[in-house]
């Protein structure tokens, strides 16, 4: 039975008991931030057991994609070297939601196999948590599983509950026993049935495990009887399809056969039970799915853990003799084996290919220093004796050259060495403290203050009153600061914006009856401390002053409308490029909106208009703005979008814009009409997989709108057409040149031709051979080509120079017949020609071109030919 059928027949299944087939969810848990990828069928389904979601269907089933290469759940080591871990892979799964219990979910999951997918029911052992009578008694009395089969696992960890058959959601809330279903691979197979001292071995795997959530434990331990218990569980989809498929090693199922396959193709691969091949069939899964998903390579969160598989992959296709890109060509054959069951990776193939192989050949690029550098330590180290990896160089590794520091173990497990990881992380430590260090904001960095916190007023006022807490100059505190002096000034109270999450930090004047303080930009010194830099124009400031904080009215419009556009655009680049839009970083001043992101090819004109539709709308629309503060969790509910790789307190700010929600602290427009217009003015590319919009709003929209269209009437006036006309008009003088220039190339080649007539009574005889050198006034590089083949064809046996010049430029060509090329060189008469007019040149030994900047020298430069072709005769 194909892994495709095991799969559709395992929903199916569930679908025929009353169960609501839900489509798998991202790999990416937007709504759990808690989670670096989905690696659990029950992910998404978290907030349906905790009571915070309310489904239309109290019965679901799934199969999930997961990932297990990151954080607490990370397989990416083992991977390749054993029958079972993976970093993707599928979790068959059914859910109850206060529906059906414990009979059930057991009765459901033994029909499934011994029934539908005809399992021997000798080779099914089962586990129940030792106190769960309940289950231990549906198994033996009510299923018939022999008593001998059936083992009760007890606690082995210390304390109560603590148990492989006892499942918990956390140190508190929802929990309760697991059942477990094992497949015995035979005697053949060394080790023994779980809770034995050889359950470790590989001859009973475990391939389905059900948990009933039955209790809610409180902080003082104690479990509480759920109202409506339900039901989580989990089966293996690789696992099971090796169960089915008669084959012990889950690489040998036919999904992996067909990828290992590839992988053999691509890299040339012989030996089709190499690990290395296995490692590629693997992550090519992972890393298709998780670009499907959106995630991109980088060197942080969830994109770097994608970049050290990627890079995983390279290293052993690299063993196997690749030395170009080969992974991204892989992914065509899992999109056949996989696309079918899920649509996000068939319509994203194009994308996916793209973005690994550009990675790739990033990699590619330096992995061949890196193998050296470590192949090299590794030598040394074995004629040393020495075991442990030099940190340092593993840092060095990783930093220069890309090599992640668990692809430097990797390599150098397989050699039985080990890696000086405390080492490695003073390295990156070090670095980390030089790269902040260098990254210290203006005089913010150095600046020491330990006083009250500032409170911000600015979305509700740009006038308000503070008092000054503390005054810098050149970094230091002083008590006061003079006209002309440059500083910082801290408040009390404040309008003024910091600088953060993008939008720069507002502009004003701090007016006092001591003096006026000209605020040029406004920085955090602390995370709640606003330093306001700028100069004192009159009078004095002093610790103390009471101000009058008043923000750059104008600057601050023009701001907020480009932010709040920068959200209703953000939503519009989802909705025409797809989910996989990510926000990979903003700037927001008074000028325009610069807006990075994830996506991998250049925007289409089309799309460009399309957002810019979107955003318009909206605009239209005039919806109102509201800013919420709420608890996280709560934000998480509301649908709010949150940023990849950000870090949010337990309140955040919920920013909605239109039909746009987002987490953000930044300053907005009242309502959405107060943006104007939106106009896109660039789009670009900034790195691997990340494009870069710039837009602009308001009246820098409608200056844009205006100089673009004073262009168009100046066009016109020149074309002497009305604007609707220009295109045409364009058409047909360009159509009018390109004749004119076909005509003129005409005149010339005649000309040429003419002249070419009349030099070749010119040749003169050297040694039996024709020696030509002139100059054709006017003529092109198509020009002399033409003219010297001419001449060629006349003198028969020549060696012949040709020269024009124009604007301070010499254009040279040198030609010599087939019979005198054993000594005379086309190449080296034109670079010694060449040599004398300021320039060089080469080429065939039959004809050769060259250029000069010294037209004066051309001349005594071409009299010099005959000598040279005598001198080589």
């Amino acid at each position: 039975m194909k892994s495709a059928e095991i799969r559709q027949k395992f929903l199916d299944f569930f679908a025929s008991k009353g169960h609501q087939i839900v489509s798998s969810s991202s790999l990416v848990p937007h709504e759990d931030p808690t989670l670096l990828f989905t690696n659990a069928g029950m992910n998404q389904f978290k907030d349906v057991f905790l009571g915070f979601d309310k489904r239309p269907y109290t019965r679901a089933t799934t199969s999930q994609k997961c990932v297990r290469a990151g954080g607490k759940h990370n397989d990416l080591e083992n991977v390749g070297y054993t029958a079972r871990h993976h970093t993707f892979f599928e979790m068959l799964g059914n859910f109850s939601f206060g529906d059906y219990f414990k009979r059930d979910a057991i009765t459901y999951a033994w029909e499934l196999l011994t029934v539908v997918f005809g399992l021997p029911k000798d080779k099914l052992t089962v586990t129940v948590y030792a106190e769960d009578d309940e289950a231990y008694d549906i198994w033996t009395k009510e299923i018939g599983v022999p008593v001998e089969r059936v083992i009760r696992i007890g606690d082995n960890k210390g304390s109560r509950y603590a148990s492989d058959n006892f499942w918990m959601m956390g140190d508190t809330g929802p929990c309760g026993p697991c059942t477990e279903i094992f497949y015995d691979h035979g005697e053949h197979i060394w080790g023994g049935p779980p809770g034995s001292p050889e359950e470790d071995g590989d001859r009973f795997i475990e391939i389905w495990n059900n948990v009933f959530m039955q209790f809610n434990r409180d902080e003082a331990g104690v479990m509480h009887p759920l109202p409506k218990p339900s039901v989580d569980t989990g089966m293996g989809l690789e696992r099971i399809a090796a169960v089915l498929q008669g084959v012990h090693a889950n690489y040998e199922i036919d999904l992996f056969q067909r990828l290992i396959a590839a992988a053999a193709r691509e890299t040339s691969g012989a030996d089709m039970d190499s690990p290395s091949l296995k490692v590629l069939a693997d992550h090519i899964r992972a890393c298709s799915f998780l670009i499907a998903d959106g995630v991109i390579p980088g060197n942080e969160g969830r994109g770097y853990v994608l970049r050290r598989i990627i890079r995983r992959a390279i290293r052993h296709g690299y063993k196997l003799g690749a030395r170009a890109a080969f992974f991204h060509k892989m992914v065509p054959d899992l999109v056949a084996e996989m696309g079918a069951a899920y649509p996000e990776l068939a319509s994203g193939e194009k994308r996916v290919m793209d973005v690994l192989k550009q990675e790739e050949e990033r990699f590619f690029a330096t992995i061949e220093h890196g193998m050296a550098i470590l192949e090299d330590e590794l030598a040394q180290m074995a004629a040393a004796g020495s075991t442990v990896f030099n940190g340092e160089t593993a840092f060095k590794l990783h930093d220069t050259y890309g090599f992640p520091l668990d692809l430097t173990a990797d390599i150098c497990r397989e050699r039985n060495f080990t890696v000086d990881a405390p080492a490695f992380d003073a390295a990156m430590a070090r670095q980390k403290e030089q790269a902040r260090a260098a990254g210290k904001f203006k005089m913010a960095a150095n600046l020491e203050y330990d006083g009250p916190a500032t409170t911000f007023h600015g979305y509700d006022t740009l006038e308000f009153k503070g008092n000054v807490l503390a005054l810098y100059k050149d970094g230091v505190a002083v008590n006061e600061l003079h006209e002309g002096d440059m500083g910082v000034v801290v408040l009390d109270n404040t309008p003024f914006y910091a600088e953060s999450g993008g939008q720069v930090g507002d502009r004003g004047a701090l007016q006092s009856v001591h003096g006026i303080f000209a605020v040029e930009d406004t920085q955090k010194i602390q995370a709640t401390v606003f330093g306001h830099h700028g100069v004192v124009k009159t009078g004095t400031l002093t610790v103390g002053n009471n101000v009058t904080a008043k923000v750059d009215i104008q600057a601050r419009s023009r701001t907020v409308r480009n932010h709040s556009a920068t959200h209703l655009m953000h939503k519009a680049l989802r909705e025409v490029l797809g989910g996989h839009v990510q926000q990979k970083g903003s700037q927001v001043d008074p000028d325009k909106t610069r807006f990075d992101f994830a996506h991998n090819a250049p925007m289409s004109d089309e799309e460009i208009r399309k957002v810019e539709a979107i955003v318009n709308a909206e605009v239209l629309a005039n919806a109102a703005t509201e800013a919420q503060i709420m608890g996280i969790d709560d934000a998480q509910k509301s649908g709010a979008m949150m940023l990849f790789g950000e870090k949010y307190g337990d309140e955040v700010r919920v920013l909605s814009i239109g039909s746009s929600k987002e987490l953000c602290g930044g300053t907005h427009v009242t309502r959405t009409g107060d943006i104007g217009l939106f106009k896109i003015v660039a789009e670009s590319g900034v790195a691997a997989g990340v494009r870069r919009v710039e837009a602009v709003t308001g009246d820098n929209a409608l200056a844009l709108v205006q100089q673009q269209q004073a262009v168009l009437a100046q066009a016109a006036a020149a074309f002497k057409a009305p604007v609707a006309e220009l295109p045409a008009k364009i058409a047909q003088t360009q159509e009018a040149v390109k004749a004119l220039e076909k005509e003129l190339a005409k005149l010339k080649s005649k000309l040429a031709s003419s002249q070419g007539d009349d030099l070749v009574n010119q040749a003169v005889e050297v040694k039996g051979a024709k020696v030509l050198a002139a100059t054709l006034e006017g003529a092109d590089v198509t020009a002399l080509r033409e003219t010297m083949d001419k001449l060629k064809d006349k003198l028969k046996s020549a060696a012949i120079v040709l020269a024009s010049s124009a604007e301070g430029k010499v254009t040279l060509i040198a030609g010599v017949t087939a019979d005198l090329t054993a000594k005379v060189k086309a190449g080296e008469l034109v670079n010694q020609v060449a040599q004398q007019v300021g320039g060089k040149g080469g080429g065939r030994p039959d004809m050769a071109q060259a250029g000069g900047t010294q037209p004066e020298n051309l001349p005594a430069a071409l009299d010099s030919v005959a000598a040279w072709v005598a001198g080589k005769l």
